[in-house]
């Protein structure tokens, strides 16, 4: 699938410093468990490093992808689609829970979540969403506006299922924010969550984006705004 026609990516931007400074305003990190700036930069470098080397077909997603299209947000997680290989491919990856096809893993002090493509969705995202784009460190496998979007909407009606309030704003400021930049078509990423969703979540995920978008249009109609281009 093509991705929306939209502005360019809102800078270049250095993984490592984003999940740095996160950690640094985050008041619930222990402060004699944080890693030091060299050893956490060094850490980014090296994951992505090991990844490129051993040749694992992986997918930049999560908060940090979405902090490539949009500002205002906060990650100390980075979030990759990958095959199941990669348990075996990068044992440096330490897994420390798993739901699913879902793994939290830690590498030298770093949240990696790892989505597997065992899961159908998944796998369809780093298929027909997937890009490259140029980050300080270097050019990474990331997932698209569309492919985010994806991941996003799925998840949201889980959330409100485990009520996690938190998360459920975060992830529908994401949508919001990623739909106001780019406004990409909606209609055919109904259509492919259809297959992964059940009748009652797709429904609910239609009722919280015709939200989005009607905040969107208030907006645009507000004093001052002229529309969208």
């Amino acid at each position: 699938m093509k991705t929306a026609a939209a502005p360019p990516p809102v800078r270049p931007l250095h993984i490592g410093r984003v999940v740095r400074n996160a950690r640094v305003f985050n008041f619930r990190n222990p402060r004699g468990e944080a890693l030091s700036d060299s050893a956490l930069l060094d850490a980014v470098t090296r994951l992505f490093r090991l990844l490129e080397e051993r040749r694992v077909d992986y997918l930049l997603v999560g908060g940090i992808a979405v902090l490539q299209y949009v500002e205002g947000r906060n990650t100390e997680d980075i979030d990759l689609v990958v095959p199941p290989a990669i348990l075996e491919a990068v044992p440096e990856i330490e897994i420390m829970g798993q739901d699913g096809d879902f793994r939290r893993g830690s590498f030298e002090g770093l949240q990696v979540d790892l989505l597997l493509t065992s899961h159908p969705l998944f796998a369809e995202v780093r298929r027909r969403h997937a890009t490259r784009q140029r980050f300080v460190e270097r050019e990474i496998p990331c997932a698209t506006v569309e492919g985010l979007l994806v991941l996003k909407l799925f998840a949201l009606p889980s959330l409100y299922r485990q009520g996690d309030l938190v998360r459920v704003a975060l992830y529908e400021t994401d949508v919001l924010s990623l739909i106001d930049r780019y406004r990409p078509p909606m209609e055919p990423l109904f259509a492919e969550l259809k297959a992964h969703l059940l009748e009652t979540d797709l429904a609910e995920v239609h009722r919280i984006v015709g939200e989005i978008q009607q905040k969107i249009e208030r907006f645009d109609r507000g004093p001052g705004r002229s529309g969208p281009a």
